[in-house]
């Protein structure tokens, strides 16, 4: 039995493609789907983006973007929340939002869902690390957990009222307890 090898796209050919729902990211030469998002997933970014740009947007200090395609390095990764300070966002002449983010987030944040892998997510908040970005979060709704990374420290995992950090220059405190008290909504 003979297979046919599939073609392995670049970055650029990737890019050319038409997006999908649920996005798909373009990693080490290979397309992965990320799952479509469920209910505490979507509400934890939701919240979370409301919250960063409440403190943020007004201020120009940074804006939090949900499913944001950023591409840079080898990959074009889509995190749950990238959160860019207001100085690094590329904005076109006119002064508008562009289409194409070619940079890492200054803040990447993943929440894991249930069919995802654990290290396949990490992986890309490391690259982000790795990349320029100076804060990640990876959020385990199942474990009521936040691990927080920064570039070349040690991760530090968060339960209950610890705070956990964020960007400098935001006026935002959040704990562990705090973000999954959002799941409550009644």
């Amino acid at each position: 039995m003979v297979q046919a090898l599939a073609k392995t796209l670049t970055l650029q050919e990737f890019l050319q493609q038409p997006e999908t729902k649920p996005a798909r990211e373009y990693i080490n030469g290979e397309i992965i789907q990320k799952p479509m998002p469920k209910g505490r997933h979507s509400r934890l970014q939701g919240k979370l983006c409301a919250t960063i740009n409440q403190v943020s947007e007004n201020t120009k200090i940074a804006y939090a973007f949900p499913e944001l395609r950023c591409s840079f390095g080898a990959r074009s990764i889509v995190p749950d929340v990238s959160v860019f300070r207001w100085e690094r966002i590329p904005f076109t002449s006119d002064g508008n939002v562009p289409d194409n983010f070619n940079l890492p987030p200054d803040w990447t944040i993943e929440i894991l869902s249930p069919e995802q892998q654990p290290n396949k997510v990490l992986d890309n908040i490391l690259y982000c690390l790795e990349n320029g970005s100076r804060l990640g979060w990876f959020i385990d709704p199942d474990d009521l957990s936040i691990l927080f990374l920064l570039p070349q420290q040690q991760p530090v995992l968060c339960r209950g009222d610890r705070v956990i950090p964020v960007l400098p220059d935001l006026e935002l405190t959040l704990t562990a307890s705090q973000v999954f008290s959002w799941l409550k909504m009644v």
